[in-house]
């Protein structure tokens, strides 16, 4: 056995993310999920169909802690907000990836071991009772269980454990007092497969074309699909990839995106990177590795590969998107 600490695998941090999303179909409410690794590296994230741009960053941190500090981000939560601010805010500065810091985000423990972190955010993901679903879809026992909690629950195969709070009340603001026979709580029963993720669906085979191109070519690589905005809908880290190949793969997707062009060509076209970086949110990078994605004349996303050699990761990505289209 390896005295190294290890993440999560890729494939089981997959399935952990499906899991997620065909809940939270089934619940009628949508976002995006991610699994950061016990070192902190993301090793997989989903956005959802009309999942909303930011809530990738927000599962993303909320995981990130988890992942990291071994505990339910809520209780990381309330550990920031009880000790000195000068502590707190220290904490912020020395951990980039900890953001958004509410609660949600759940530890994934192997052999007695954390591995990674799980999380969910976005539009309508959240502790809050959606009014368009069956009052037993939202029950666990015979108790009120909101659906962001109970998403992640579902996911992991755990007991729900709610951590936002008191779900009775957010539950008698939305349906009135709670008459629930605990053998007809239906939170935790068995989701069907996810059926209206067209987008989510385009975005993963597009990362599975890239991840099967590496894998000819004998390289490990992070790929990335963003929409227009720069915003992910999908991110995967193969397994034994170099970890910084995950911000490389967004950062070139996000270029290519946000100007409609390969991402080797912006430095041509702008001037210093530095300066076009500074202009824009998501992040972006001027190297190969990054390609435009069109559709009736206009610019729906952009792909990202990055962790191998920039023409290497430029020339997969370009396999990729010829293999989908």
């Amino acid at each position: 056995m390896s005295p190294h600490p290890r993440d999560l695998g890729l494939g089981e941090a997959r399935a952990l993310v499906q899991r997620a999303v065909d809940k939270a179909e089934q619940l009628g409410v949508r976002g995006a999920v991610a699994v950061v690794g016990a070192s902190g590296t993301l090793i997989t994230a989903s956005r959802m169909d009309a999942g909303g741009p930011g809530g990738m960053a927000r599962a993303r941190s909320k995981a990130w802690i988890s992942a990291t500090q071994q505990i339910p981000s809520a209780e990381h939560l309330h550990r920031m907000t009880t000790i000195a601010p000068p502590v707190a805010a220290g904490f912020a500065q020395a951990s980039p990836e900890a953001l958004f810091p509410g609660a949600g985000g759940m530890p994934i423990r192997a052999d007695g071991a954390v591995v990674a972190g799980i999380a969910a955010s976005g539009a309508t993901v959240s502790p809050f009772f959606p009014a368009d679903v069956d009052p037993r879809m939202l029950s666990v026992e015979g108790r009120p269980a909101n659906p962001e909690d109970l998403l992640i629950a579902y996911a992991l195969g755990l007991p729900y454990t709610g951590q936002h709070g008191d779900d009775g009340k957010r539950w008698e603001q939305r349906f009135g007092d709670l008459d629930i026979d605990p053998a007809d709580s239906l939170g935790l029963a068995p989701a069907p497969p996810a059926e209206h993720q067209a987008e989510l669906a385009w975005a993963t085979a597009l990362c599975d074309a890239a991840m099967d191109a590496a894998s000819r070519r004998m390289v490990r690589v992070a790929v990335a699909v963003v929409d227009r905005g720069g915003d992910p809908i999908r991110q995967d880290l193969m397994d034994g990839a170099p970890a910084g190949g995950v911000a490389v793969a967004q950062a070139v997707a996000g270029a290519a995106a946000l100007f409609g062009d390969d991402s080797s060509e912006l430095g041509a076209r702008f001037g210093p990177m530095e300066a076009v970086a500074a202009l824009v949110v998501p992040p972006v990078l001027g190297v190969p590795g990054g390609l435009a994605i069109w559709d009736g004349g206009h610019v729906v996303a952009g792909l990202g590969v990055g962790g191998g050699h920039p023409s290497v990761c430029e020339d997969i990505a370009r396999t990729a998107l010829a293999a989908v289209r």
